[in-house]
């Protein structure tokens, strides 16, 4: 799921970036992703706090797809204008 999850965000990113549109995108989806991922993060580390292990790498995975979510949000926020006044 990380890696499918993983590929089709900087796919996204790229397709808003080459077309500086947002027709489609909804930020409440976007923020609920988000929220997701950082607490799967905030889960990863309290287990391997209260286990005295070492954080697991696919909190690493969390991470990187909470980012380029951040960025897509980001995106959002740039070009939704222009999306809304085309229509």
């Amino acid at each position: 799921m990380l890696v499918c999850f993983g590929v089709s965000w900087p796919v996204s990113i790229i397709k808003t970036v080459r077309v500086r549109r947002v027709d489609g995108k909804s930020p409440m989806f976007l923020l609920l992703v988000l929220l997701g991922y950082v607490a799967g993060v905030i889960a990863k580390l309290l287990y391997a706090s209260a286990h005295h292990e070492p954080v697991q790498l696919v909190t690493a995975l969390y991470a990187l797809n909470g980012l380029m979510v951040l960025v897509d949000m980001a995106l959002y926020m740039k070009y939704r204008k222009v999306s809304y006044m085309a229509t």
